[in-house]
């Protein structure tokens, strides 16, 4: 069964995309925790990090590292940043399409983790295309 992110890829479910190769794409948080908060994940299906080829591990990481300092040059609110990949159900993985949340961070933001605490608010696909567009441009120029 094809999960919400492969068919993001597909293009079948839109998405507002920050960046996308041949391994790895990288778009919007529909319900995001700060406005900026992209996920991270490998072109293929794979569920879990077991699965996950090494080289494309990397390549996510080297993604989620250019875009959260794209983050702090786009003109969205951060002073800070988490990187967060949860593996298996055990560690609170809501989609068996393994991803890497960079979350943009800033002092009094209503953030108090990642499980269970949080009240996200879907976000206009408005939005997000314009928060895209702005990390877009940082990540072209970082």
């Amino acid at each position: 069964m094809k999960s919400i992110f492969t068919k993001i890829i597909q293009g079948v479910v839109p998405a507002s995309f920050v960046y996308q190769d041949d391994k790895v794409s990288a778009f919007m948080d529909i319900q995001p925790i700060n406005p900026g908060h992209i996920l991270v994940v490998p072109n293929q299906q794979v569920a879990s990090l077991i699965d996950l080829d090494e080289a494309t591990g990397a390549h996510m990481f080297r993604i989620g590292h250019r875009i959260a300092k794209a983050l702090r040059h786009s003109g969205l609110k951060c002073e800070g940043v988490n990187l967060f990949l949860a593996d298996g159900r055990a560690a609170n993985q809501d989609v068996v399409h393994i991803h890497l949340h960079v979350l943009p961070r800033f002092r009094g933001d209503s953030f108090k983790g990642l499980v269970g605490q949080n009240q996200c608010q879907l976000a206009t696909r408005t939005e997000l295309d314009q928060i895209a567009e702005a990390i877009k441009l940082a990540l072209v120029n970082a």
